[in-house]
């Protein structure tokens, strides 16, 4: 075993000559250790969170997304679009056209976005799984069907049960008048089901055949305001997007699931990494208790010091003695740290100890967790650097005094 460090391990289980020492050192070991288990496991549970909401996201989402560089709509009938259609790598293109609507349901109204989509929609997405009443159907021969958000159905009011339709107003297109009859399209459409995928989407949106929203708006059937693709294969979902960018050209825009919602991903991302450095301050602090460990012991190990001298010890030696007796105590406290966080991680995801409290019906009954080996070795490497400075800083400004009063021959 390496010198400095066989030494080091034995001054830290060594019984000292102040009692204060061991009581000093078992405070930096557990300060660090609870540390730790705090960043795996709000790191991993952050994670866990994120995998629910992209997933529930994944349900809607088309994994690419088409839309015009200038202006709301573009046509289908272009040549580019006709060669989209038959790229190999594209399973599914579907048409759609969005506006923002008035809903009238009975006496009760919302303003929300009707989402007009072709009828290959629930080829498209996982819409079928997202429904909570009723079933997801466009058409029943000629007659067409709209699908409710839950917070849109919720504020109308609307019953499937009660065979009443939905009156979608749009305004009509450079006219402005007092009358709502003489202000807005209208058209009346029966509602077949309530769909439920995050808060903000069921308050937001419904969605109804393309053909019935090209009416309300004027459309002709060959303009859309945005195309929704489906992948053949999501782990080349990158590459296909650039390719589909360059087939398309520079008049449209290809987003993939991450752009079209990067706002709120990058709001879950920067929750987690200020969480991180809140919790990394906090070790940096609780690291402290090594500056007042080391010095301790180096003030006790001063005849120590001196014998290792005679027998030849450098300064250098003597530096890395101290020096590793810091980093054990972070070593051990990373070690125990991290096996009892991911301990505590499994535990949460095999048995749910902790459940999720609060009124509402949640898609989890319990905090998710979702452990990630590269947070895992961020936090091993940040704990290690902390505990690495902690024990550099104090053994070099006191061993230089201990050391320089008995200068080496």
């Amino acid at each position: 075993m390496n010198l400095p460090l066989l030494i080091a391990r034995r001054y830290l289980f060594a019984k000292k000559s102040f009692h204060i020492i061991n009581i000093i050192s078992i405070i930096s070991l557990v300060g660090i250790t609870v540390g730790v288990v705090a960043l795996v496991i709000v790191l991993s549970v952050f994670n866990g969170f994120d995998a629910v909401i992209k997933g529930m996201y994944s349900k809607l989402d088309a994994d690419l997304k088409i839309l015009p560089v200038e202006g709301k709509t573009f046509s289908t009938s272009a040549p580019e679009i006709a060669a989209l259609r038959q790229h190999s790598d594209l399973l599914v293109v579907c048409d759609v056209v969005e506006e923002n609507a008035l809903l009238a349901y009975s006496s009760k109204r919302h303003i929300g976005t009707i989402k007009g989509v072709g009828r290959n929609y629930a080829n498209l997405t996982h819409i079928d799984s997202c429904i909570r009443d009723g079933k997801f159907k466009l058409w029943m021969g000629s007659q067409p069907f709209i699908t409710l958000g839950l917070g849109v159905a919720q504020t109308l009011n609307a019953s499937l049960a009660h065979f009443q339709p939905i009156t979608v107003y749009i305004p009509k297109r450079g006219k402005s008048s007092l009358s709502l009859e003489a202000a807005f399209e209208q058209r009346s459409i029966m509602p077949m089901g309530v769909f439920s995928v995050q808060a903000d989407i069921d308050m937001q949106y419904a969605i109804a055949p393309a053909e019935f929203v090209r009416q309300l708006l004027g459309y002709d059937s060959t303009t859309v305001s945005a195309l929704e693709v489906r992948v053949a294969d999501y782990q080349r979902v990158e590459a296909i997007q650039s390719d589909v960018a360059a087939l398309l050209g520079s008049n449209y825009r290809v987003l993939n699931r991450y752009q079209q919602n990067e706002t709120f991903y990058r709001t879950m991302k920067t929750e987690k990494l200020v969480i991180g450095l809140i919790l990394t301050l906090i070790l940096i602090i609780a690291s402290f208790n090594i500056v007042g460990t080391l010095s301790m012991l180096i003030i006790d190990k001063r005849n120590d010091v001196n014998t290792l001298r005679s027998l030849g010890a450098d300064n250098a030696l003597i530096r890395r003695i101290f020096i590793g007796e810091g980093m054990l105590i972070s070593v051990g406290g990373v070690v125990i740290g991290t096996v009892v966080g991911l301990l505590v991680c499994w535990a949460q995801q095999h048995f749910k100890l902790i459940k999720l409290e609060g009124q509402g019906t949640f898609i989890i009954d319990a905090y998710p967790v979702d452990v990630q080996m590269l947070d895992i070795a961020a936090v091993l490497g940040i704990v290690l650097l902390i505990g690495f400075l902690c024990a550099r800083f104090p053994v070099q400004m006191l061993t230089r005094r201990i050391l320089s009063a008995n200068p080496s021959n």
